[in-house]
């Protein structure tokens, strides 16, 4: 196999300080916000920090690795990925469901949500097709059709498992990156009034997902069931103040169900308070600005949209996950990037960071 030759140059080095301050601040607070529940079913307090900061190694290892080899020989083996990603998106029912959802593969000790990769096999699936395409994504039939019905595969694969929150930013990240890349408004338009609708009839099909919504507009209506985790977040949130009640003196994730996963940010509000709510938002700014700013400066189209798949695949679970635990929108499972407690999610999310610094070595980022 023959490895295009890297041009060496220089990463973006406030990107590179953003990933590894919120994947470090990720690993602190998962033990944190873990140790009590992690004391009481696994016997040891630690037990998730010990996982959470062993794939964080891991996977800077993962970065590291793909930050020194080219990008474009990822179209080479796109295919591949999207073949394999199908294949372990359908292997997970031949596992036991967790909670009525089936979404992961369990080898031992070891789990995979093959969703995680889902999200990046779409984003690199776009890079190729409008690199190739070129002006041809303005069309309706050759440009938005195609990209619908391969991304919407892959959604519709990850709806099946019962996971509609990563099939959401699956077709929302395929709505930006059509914009970015020049679609007609009209037919953006006209696709996003068919996802939102789409949104609502698998919403108020199934009663779990109902139940969500109408709690979200009053959660004390059902404050023992649907909405607990909402009125437990907004508690910890408001416990917290400005400056927090201190760092591991959490109260509420003792009354959280899985702190450490999807209500981590209620975590960081009470035990950091505003000023480490405002932080934690900061990061993920910067990051996002960062990540534009490599999409604008990369060297080729390809790189471009690979830079803004990745930028918004993160962005969008970020502002998703904070909005569900300030109580912004309705409940639901998108975990917070590099923060929430995941290896599969980390490592792949860390994978992507890989490319993203890959492409911003090989253009002229100031």
């Amino acid at each position: 196999m023959n490895i295009p030759k890297l041009k060496k140059g220089k990463i973006d080095f406030v990107l590179f300080t953003t990933i590894i301050l919120l994947v470090t601040i990720g690993v602190v607070i998962v033990g944190s916000a873990s140790y009590n529940s992690a004391l009481y079913f696994q016997k040891d307090g630690f037990f998730f920090f010990k996982k959470q900061f062993a794939f964080s190694i891991l996977g800077f290892i993962f970065m590291i690795i793909i930050l020194n080899i080219d990008y474009h020989i990822l179209k080479k083996y796109n295919e591949i990925i999207m073949l394999m990603t199908i294949v372990l998106l359908l292997a997970v029912f031949a596992f036991p469901p967790v909670n009525n959802a089936q979404r992961w593969i369990r080898l031992g000790p070891l789990t995979i949500q093959p969703s995680e990769i889902a999200k990046y096999t779409v984003v690199l699936y776009m890079a190729k097709s409008i690199e190739r395409k070129g002006e041809k994504v303005k069309s309706l039939i050759y440009g938005i059709f195609p990209f619908l019905l391969v991304s919407g595969v892959y959604a519709a694969l990850v709806l099946k498992e019962k996971n509609l929150s990563i099939a959401s930013v699956i077709m929302i990240v395929t709505v930006i990156i059509l914009f970015c890349s020049g679609a007609k408004m009209i037919h953006l338009i006209g696709l996003g009034s068919l996802l939102v609708a789409a949104g609502v009839v698998f919403t108020i099909t199934e009663d779990y997902r109902l139940a969500r919504l109408m709690s979200f507009r009053n959660p004390w209506l059902d404050p023992k069931k649907t909405g607990y985790q909402l009125i437990q977040s907004l508690l910890s949130l408001g416990s917290g103040g400005i400056l927090g009640v201190g760092f591991t003196r959490s109260r509420q994730k003792n009354f959280m169900p899985e702190p450490h996963n999807d209500f981590i940010f209620s975590v960081i509000g009470e035990e950091l308070g505003l000023i480490g709510c405002i932080f934690i938002i900061t990061l993920f700014i910067v990051f996002v600005w960062r990540g534009i700013k490599v999409a604008i400066k990369a060297a080729d189209v390809y790189g471009s949209i690979l830079a803004i798949g990745i930028t918004s695949v993160v962005g969008v679970q970020a502002l998703i996950n904070i909005a569900v635990a300030t109580g912004s929108m309705p409940v639901t499972g998108v975990p917070l990037p590099f923060i929430s407690y995941g290896g599969s999610a980390l490592l792949f999310n860390m994978a992507a960071m890989g490319i993203l610094l890959n492409i911003s070595r090989q253009s002229n980022i100031n």
